[in-house]
């Protein structure tokens, strides 16, 4: 297997929420967010979206067609959720085809979200078909050429190297490959403006107090989403990286887009 490095990630400075940190400590200071809240991620996201995020992700699984016999590479896939969607999806398309089953590799970089996403997937009763593997989507450790689908939703405002981490899932996809980023937006519509600052700067890192004990992750959480480049600027970074094809939806508002590439 071999992987790109991560280009000039540990030189400079980079954001880490409203703060700039050294770009050799960034990563690890994101690692340590995800190692503290990774026991009740899934909840949170519940509680936080009021269970909207599903409706994100299942717009994502929509818009990704999965198909029997292909190949997903989650790209900070935390506890599977993505991964998992995909192959119940698929499964369904190859119970009805008698196609070849599906199968997912979830990269993420904190090995607390690995083994979470391990055990949700056991308990669902998902033995085979899905891989994970602790990497930054930086340094994915998976050849070129080799995913059919490749996905990063609510991780891409996370990693040190944003331009490095999009040539390197770009680099995984076989030609024809598909790219999609679920995230939020900084771009919410000015009529939900004051509400969403509101509701996000005082009612999330309330929530991570009380339900994970840990109020400082979801502050770095809400201010790392203000400090992500609007659609048009990411959709512009996509085309930089090589992605064709690019563009994006937006979703509840503006408070989330998701956004497609293809490798040609």
């Amino acid at each position: 297997m071999t992987g790109a490095s991560a280009k000039d990630s540990g030189s400079g400075t980079r954001d880490f929420g409203f703060r700039r940190v050294a770009g050799d400590e960034h990563a690890g200071l994101v690692r340590g967010v995800f190692d503290s809240v990774a026991g009740r991620y899934d909840l949170m996201n519940d509680l936080m979206s009021a269970g909207l995020h599903r409706l994100w992700k299942r717009a994502l699984i929509d818009w990704m067609s999965p198909r029997p016999a292909q190949l997903l590479v989650d790209v900070a896939g935390g506890t599977g959720d993505v991964a998992l969607r995909f192959l119940a999806r698929a499964d369904e398309i190859a119970a009805r085809k008698n196609g070849a089953p599906a199968r997912a590799i979830v990269v993420d970089p904190t090995e607390a979200m690995v083994r979470v996403g391990r055990a949700k997937a056991l308990d669902r009763g998902r033995v085979s078909g899905i891989d994970a593997a602790v990497a930054p989507a930086e340094a994915l450790p998976l050849a070129s050429s080799v995913a059919d689908a490749c996905t990063i939703s609510f991780g891409l405002r996370n990693v040190t190297d944003r331009p490095a981490a999009l040539v390197e899932m770009r680099r995984i996809l076989k030609t024809g490959g598909h790219f999609l980023c679920l995230e939020f937006s900084p771009g919410v519509l000015p009529a939900f403006d004051a509400v969403y600052d509101a509701y996000s700067f005082r009612v999330l890192p309330w929530l991570g107090e009380i339900v994970v004990g840990d109020r400082d992750s979801y502050q770095y959480l809400v201010e790392s989403i203000r400090r992500f480049p609007a659609p048009a600027t990411l959709a512009d970074e996509m085309r930089a990286a090589g992605f064709a094809n690019v563009s994006w939806r937006v979703y509840s508002g503006g408070v989330v887009a998701i956004h497609s590439g293809w490798r040609v």
